[in-house]
């Protein structure tokens, strides 16, 4: 086998520098989603402010915040890092660039904890007072889920009901919020493999429950406390890892109560959006009101028929909408940069909106065309809106208002003769690919062990690797094209994809989730592969398979840990020697540095596509960089062109596959045991 013979990739630095990265400020329409241009285009003319438009108006931005070096963390200040030396170059405090920069990006991760978490923590709630009789709206969809992991957490199974189980998973999951004493979390140690369990205790990095080390990283970065930006950064690692605990939770909880999802079609972008009907978006990331609203939907067909309408369209948009699409085939509007475009179509009536990615501007451009914005949590609202407050012992009577205002809005609309503007774009797609979905195609071929379907199409050669594709949208990018680009690059060199969030959404609404882009952009490889997975499961398939496999809401990172997880056990290897990658090409948010975080510390490298706020420290860029490598197996790759992202990621990839192979090959050689060392 010959040595590996191109490094010259595998680095962590942009390709371009930051006084080079040049952007077009006065140009507005950053994006190569034709619906979203062309609903550009008609905003522009008729004056309605969006996001493009308050991107332009925004620059320059803050260098100090985009470098990271700014601290607001007390009132002495805002403190600014000036120079290399002199007083300048510290806060008032003393406090040098690399804790400023180290205290901002854990503060960052904390927030992505807390949001990903108190999701994750409704879902208990719901699944808590199921069991106890007092959310009778709502019903176990999936046993075989529960029982498997009641099973994997460590619960006795046998001679006990559904409800009790319930109970019990709800009441384990509640302990990984509060813990009292210094054990790990349960469900994250439950779906580590063991030498990352090793990892983590040994770096004390294994959180202990959620709250507390979120708690804990606002108290170390509180003026005065934590000033090593090592040991700030391992606080934030451990934060992160409780990040990844309550995704692992939601995904659970949420199979648990709406059913684990399954292959299912629908189509994507704005060309979904149908006038005559009563057009409800479902906005946000917790599915607990929305699915919801997809199931009482059903039921009022015949009352907005009455009203005159064809029916009711559910369309989704962020996450939520990546939760009724995998379980249910509602078809996805857009995803967060362009909601404000879907209003501004005129078309839709209502739109419903939980927690997070909720852009307090859909409100103005709400106002615009009477459609009604519906808020439906205590801890997010917003001025002007309609609010049905989500308690789960009074869902359906929520869900029941939330449809009837919109059949009434729908009315008003027509009455109006106002007219709509709707982008003739979609494209068909095939989703619902959750952990469960992908292993049972991997068992059609081979059902006493369905991972090794996947690992040994790698060392066999026929796929490069795996990437995990993930983030946000950031108008820092063009807005989708680094999606795309990176995704047609991939597929070209034959790497298996699978996906969650926005990404999946623009991967979609592209025409990069179904089977037309397999045959127009995936190597000969990757399209063998593909191939022989449909054929092995046609018979239960509603199409052939797509290009990228899309795992679910952004929560549902947890599902491709799961993945890696599995084919580390297969390899008999820890997560560092397994060929997978991942790539946020426009991360956003304070989600995105905590879930880059514990894909990092589970040994995977991870490409950012927009610069996160770390390049005011090199001692802090090499900390996330090279000592993340060297103690966790991964570390991140920040590069904003997505044509240079691609190539890192594949060189990255390709690298682990033929280190893999030549240990295997040594081993089986000299009849050792396998090379564990990354």
């Amino acid at each position: 086998m010959p040595r590996f013979s191109d490094t010259s990739l595998q680095n962590s630095k942009p390709s371009v520098d930051r006084k080079n990265r040049k952007k077009n400020v006065k140009d507005i329409k950053r994006t190569n989603d034709p619906a979203a241009l062309e609903m550009l285009d008609y905003t522009i003319e008729n004056n309605i402010i969006t996001a493009f438009d308050r991107w332009s108006a925004q620059q320059p931005q803050c260098a100090f915040g985009y470098q990271g070096i700014c601290c607001r963390i007390c009132f002495a200040g805002p403190c600014r890092i000036k120079g290399l030396e002199g007083p300048g170059s510290m806060g008032i405090c003393g406090a040098k660039d690399y804790t400023i920069v180290a205290r901002n990006a854990i503060r960052m991760m904390a927030g992505g904890a807390s949001a990903h978490s108190d999701h994750g923590r409704e879902l208990v709630e719901v699944l808590y007072h199921m069991s106890e009789g007092k959310a009778p709206d709502y019903e176990i969809r999936d046993a075989d889920k529960l029982k498997c992991v009641a099973k994997k957490i460590g619960l006795e199974i046998e001679g006990k009901t559904d409800i009790e189980l319930a109970k019990e998973v709800a009441l384990a999951a509640f302990e990984d919020y509060g813990r009292h004493t210094s054990e790990g979390t349960t469900f994250l140690k439950a779906n580590l493999c063991e030498k990352r369990i090793k990892k983590y205790e040994e770096t004390d990095t294994m959180p202990r429950a959620i709250d507390r080390e979120v708690v804990e990283v606002m108290h170390r970065t509180h003026v005065g406390v934590d000033a090593d930006p090592v040991n700030l950064i391992f606080g934030g690692v451990k934060c992160s890892l409780a990040d990844l605990t309550g995704e692992q939770i939601s995904t659970d909880i949420s199979d648990i109560l709406f059913g684990t999802p399954k292959p299912v079609m629908s189509e994507a972008n704005l060309g979904v959006i149908e006038p005559d009907k009563v057009n409800i978006i479902l906005h946000g990331h917790n599915p607990v009101l929305s699915q919801m609203v997809v199931d009482t939907a059903r039921e009022l067909e015949d009352e907005a028929k009455a009203a005159g309408a064809a029916g009711i369209q559910l369309s989704g948009i962020c996450c939520t909408g990546n939760e009724v699409l995998m379980r249910n085939g509602v078809p996805i509007a857009t995803s967060y940069m362009a909601q404000e475009l879907a209003i501004a179509t005129g078309a839709v009536d209502v739109c419903v909106v939980d927690v997070q990615c909720i852009m307090p501007g859909l409100r103005n451009v709400c106002e615009c065309f009477n459609t009604k914005l519906v808020t439906t949590m205590a801890i997010s609202k917003i001025p002007g809106s309609y609010h049905f407050s989500f308690e789960d012992a009074k869902a359906k009577q929520s869900a029941e208002g939330i449809i009837r205002l919109a059949i009434e809005t729908f009315k008003q609309r027509k009455e109006s003769g106002r007219p709509v503007q709707v982008p003739q774009f979609k494209n068909k797609l095939m989703a619902g690919f959750s952990f469960e979905a992908l292993l049972d195609l991997f068992a059609a071929i081979n059902p006493d062990n369905p991972i090794k379907v996947l690992t040994d199409a790698i060392i066999d050669g026929e796929i490069t690797g795996v990437c995990a594709l993930a983030g946000c949208n950031n108008l820092e990018a063009v807005y989708e094209k680094s999606h795309t680009d990176i995704i047609k690059e991939l597929a070209k060199n034959d790497v298996f994809m699978v996906g969650t969030g926005c990404v999946m959404q623009a991967a979609a609404k592209q025409g990069l989730m179904n089977y037309e882009a397999v045959e127009e952009y995936a190597g000969p490889g990757l399209k063998k592969f593909i191939d022989r997975l449909y054929e092995a499961n046609k018979d239960k398939l509603p199409d052939k398979l797509p290009l990228t496999f899309h795992m679910g809401s952004c929560v549902d990172n947890s599902r491709i840990f799961n993945l890696w997880t599995a084919m580390a056990n297969e390899y008999g290897v820890d997560v560092p020697k397994v060929p997978f990658v991942a790539t946020a090409p426009e991360g956003m948010s304070e989600k995105a540095v905590a879930i880059g975080t514990w894909v990092i510390a589970s040994g995977i490298p991870c490409h950012v596509g927009a610069m996160p706020p770390l390049e005011g420290s090199n001692l802090v860029w090499s900390v996330v960089t090279c000592i993340a490598h060297d103690v966790f197996g991964g570390n991140f790759i920040l590069e904003t062109d997505p044509q240079v992202a691609a190539q890192k990621l594949i060189e990255a990839v390709k690298y682990r596959a033929w280190k893999l192979k030549i240990h295997m090959k040594t081993a089986e050689e000299y009849g050792t045991d396998l090379c564990q060392a990354f």
